[in-house]
């Protein structure tokens, strides 16, 4: 990109309630799909005019700032220039500064640091507001380029792809004895050390290639300190995912050059490959096989500026048993079964039992609201791997700890006092639940979500190198999101019935309910005028739509 282009085309936003997001949405990913298929036909005159045509369009602009002011996890975390963006009118200055804004010198990152699960801290480097917005513009003309590029086998940090795809990849490698063998790799440091050579070697030719080299030099803040980056991709740039998988592409490749031949003539790939992000590992037959490549592997990491941490990189029998994603890969007697791993149950558990100590006195409500979203998420993680008997557990040690949890609270009182005030009978057993008034003033029972109900389903991995940008995947992106979906809510329940209503589309911005963003249910007919929880007076929203929907009507209330 040239140091005198302005992000953005004049759209003269003045309201940022009256955004049609269908539109902007669809505009966007169209100029996606035009880049990814210009790429995969190898047009690359067409793919630089389209790369510089999404970078100047006002819908992507607009987009980006509604990506890093509502969406992202740290849109309330500033970088050095100190601001947080948090209303409607904010974001309409922030888009028109943001049209004047020419890209010629970016701001060095905040450092920040969060907690390792190892007690070890993780740093991360926070951009400006408007450097987020810019990143996130490029990275919408970069991705695509790269998604008709990148390897089958790559799944972390990917639009579409997840971590259970990798696991899936795992099985289909290491089932039925097919590969024995593990290379169970750890990169030191990857994202303080890789190269920048490395990435801008491979966008030589992108448009915005001096504005990312500038992000890659920035330096970071660290208690009023600057310090230079002479490697690496800072850890909390909306780009930084993108540039790590562009700095490792390849891998997969190199591996695929090693062949083996078979007695009927037929050859196959050597070794197996499976890579999230920066973890990855390597298969194979043999013993011999994985120690003749792993020596390889370090030198063509060597030339990325990354080493294998030799302390947590190991070759295993899969008999053994490794670790990767959060689960637990084993062969018993020759079957593969792969588990929730041990050490992340127990610390889920804790996790619980901590929050518990530090809340002694909320009431029970409260503890069924916050716990409820945290055995979900746990249980649809570990849904697709032989999870029922560690789902048991957890439930059993739920019981356990809240039935200490309510003796605590009423030490005077007798077992069966405790019992009826904080568990009602369900089924065939106890569960802890009470009853609590909605806004209407009406009670209602709310439970405790028993985890263990949680039906066991094989996960269908993503097909080869599908990417959401390939306009003839649409259908099939469609499908399978849906069929994600579904698992939200129960089948036969209101909000599952809505859902299927929508045909799992959010009505204000077009996409997928299912995209990864936080949804909500929204009264069509408010509350306060009479509006009823009845399927037609319902709606599934994103958060972010939610709120442009108050919003609007707020600005509508105000002109009246």
């Amino acid at each position: 990109m040239e140091t005198t282009l302005v992000i953005g085309d004049s759209g003269h936003l003045k309201d940022w309630s009256q955004i049609d997001w269908k539109s902007v949405t669809k505009n966007v990913k169209n100029l996606r799909k035009r880049i990814y298929r210009a790429t995969q036909n190898g047009q690359w005159n067409q793919v630089r005019s389209l790369t510089k045509l999404i970078l100047r369009s006002f819908d992507n602009l607009i987009l980006s700032v509604r990506k890093v002011t509502q969406l992202n996890q740290g849109k309330r975390t500033a970088g050095v220039d100190k601001e947080v963006i948090k209303t409607p009118e904010q974001r309409v200055k922030l888009v028109q500064e943001m049209e004047e804004f020419t890209l010629w010198k970016v701001k060095p990152t905040r450092r920040v640091y969060i907690p390792k699960a190892n007690g070890k801290q993780r740093p991360l480097g926070i951009p400006t507001i408007k450097d987020r917005v810019a990143q996130s513009i490029v990275k919408n003309a970069l991705e695509p380029i790269w998604e008709a590029q990148f390897e089958a086998n790559s799944y972390g940090f990917r639009v579409g792809r997840s971590c259970h795809d990798a696991i899936e990849q795992c099985f289909l490698r290491l089932q039925k004895g097919r590969d024995t063998w593990v290379l169970d790799a750890d990169i030191s440091g990857f994202f303080d050390n890789i190269t920048h050579e490395a990435i801008l070697k491979s966008i030589v030719h992108f448009p915005a290639r001096n504005l990312i080299k500038q992000w890659l030099k920035a330096g970071y803040l660290d208690k009023g300190k600057l310090h230079e980056t002479n490697s690496g991709t800072p850890q909390g740039g909306l780009i930084s995912p993108l540039l790590a998988n562009i700095g490792l592409h390849g891998l997969e490749t190199f591996l695929k050059q090693f062949r083996r031949k078979h007695k009927c003539g037929k050859q196959t790939d050597r070794y197996g490959f499976v890579r999230y992000a920066d973890d990855f590992i390597v298969t194979a037959t043999c013993q011999e096989d994985i120690e003749k490549i792993q020596p390889k592997i370090e030198q063509w990491l060597s030339q990325r500026g990354l080493q294998l941490n030799q302390e947590k990189t190991r070759i295993v029998h899969i008999s053994e048993g490794i670790n990767f994603l959060g689960f637990n890969l084993r062969q018993y007697n020759g079957k593969l079964l792969i588990k929730p791993q041990k050490e992340k149950v127990q610390n889920f558990l804790q996790e619980i039992r901590d929050w518990l100590k530090q809340n002694k006195t909320v009431k029970q409500e409260t503890v069924i609201v916050q716990l409820n979203p945290k055995l979900r998420g746990f249980g649809n993680y570990y849904r697709h791997a032989v999870s029922k008997e560690v789902f048991s557990y957890i439930e059993h040690q739920m019981w356990i700890t809240l039935w200490l949890w309510a003796k605590r609270r009423h030490p005077n009182k007798g077992k069966h006092w405790t019992a009826n005030r904080y568990f009602k009978i369900r089924g065939q057993g106890w569960e802890f639940a009470c009853d609590v008034k909605d806004r209407r003033g009406q009670t209602k029972e709310i439970g405790l979500f028993n985890i263990a109900k949680i039906p066991i389903e094989r996960h269908i991995k993503v097909k080869g190198r599908a990417s959401p940008d390939d306009p003839t995947l649409t259908d099939y992106r469609t499908k399978r999101a849906t069929k994600s979906g579904k698992t939200i809510w129960h089948k036969g329940s209101k909000y599952y019935q809505i859902a299927q209503n929508q045909r799992w589309k959010c009505p204000i911005c077009g996409e997928h309910l299912n995209n990864g963003e936080a949804i909500e249910t929204h009264h069509i007919v408010p509350v306060a005028e009479g509006g009823l929880d009845d399927i037609d007076n319902l709606q599934h929203l994103h958060k972010a739509c939610h709120k442009a929907v108050h919003s609007g009507k707020r600005a509508v209330k105000a002109e009246a």
